[in-house]
């Protein structure tokens, strides 16, 4: 039970990013561009409205409370975030045959952990290390030709599709260092709480982030489901791509790769 409460803690993050195009077909594969269906759209619309009363009963009320921080607060909270987040990335680098960017990943996740304590400050950063760009094994798959498949709406997890699911197991079958060193293997130092707390911190940094698009994208949109389908879509196009293109209406340096971290 514990685990799913705190599993559901960061399904917003997937709730959410942004655009304002509603057409639901988006290319994601750059090698096998196509059309990405809506296979199950009744069941996914009954989901997604599971998923919002999740949100108006928890996430939100929480990331109102957590934007009361100070701001160095929140602040160092991302970074260590972050900093976690590369232990997924680096072999997604490796992965996609991008050696170089897997051993700069390497370089500030270390420099990160050692003299930015833990990552609650980005001492990368301000000594010349190149903008943090996230990778996880969806993308990989993309990138690799992997075909999308239906777009799906989860439970509590909120938006995905059939690539992305089966990318996101990934990390539970060994994929994930974070989650190795936490949950699988019995270490005096970290347990699975400190896994899930990870977790559930990311999503609520995200969403306070974007409140106020969130809030907005809702009020404008005829059909917020069909929105969020689309901005879910084109996020996951940009960074298979590599684009730098920043979607509209929200905040996305964090949307990541959160699925089921």
């Amino acid at each position: 039970m514990k685990k799913i409460i705190i599993t559901s803690l960061i399904s917003l993050m997937l709730a959410t990013n942004a655009s304002a195009d509603t057409d639901s077909e988006n290319n994601l594969s750059k090698r096998n561009p196509g059309e990405v269906k809506d296979c199950f759209e009744g069941v996914n619309r009954a989901t997604f409205k599971f998923n919002q009363v999740l949100d108006g009963a928890i996430f939100q009320p929480v990331a109102k409370a957590y934007r009361v921080l100070p701001s160095p607060v929140r602040a160092g909270t991302s970074n260590a975030l972050d900093n976690i987040s590369t232990l997924v990335t680096i072999p997604n680098n490796i992965l996609q045959g991008e050696l170089s960017k897997a051993g700069v990943n390497t370089g500030r996740f270390i420099v990160n952990t050692t003299f930015g304590i833990v990552g609650i400050f980005d001492v990368a950063e301000k000594i010349g290390f190149p903008e943090y760009e996230k990778e996880d094994y969806g993308q990989t798959l993309g990138v690799m030709g992997v075909g999308e498949g239906c777009y799906l709406v989860l439970p509590v997890l909120g938006p995905s599709t059939a690539r992305d699911t089966f990318g996101s197991l990934a990390n539970l079958m060994g994929g994930d260092p974070w989650y190795n060193i936490t949950t699988v293997n019995d270490t005096q130092y970290f347990s699975d709480f400190d896994y899930w707390a990870s977790r559930a911190g990311t999503g609520i940094d995200f969403r306070a982030k974007n409140l106020d698009s969130f809030e907005n994208l809702e009020k404008n949109s005829m059909d917020f489901y069909a929105s969020v389908r689309s901005l879910y879509l084109q996020d996951r196009q940009q960074k298979i791509g590599n684009s730098n293109k920043i979607t509209e209406t929200q905040n996305d340096s964090d949307w990541e790769e959160i699925e089921t971290q």
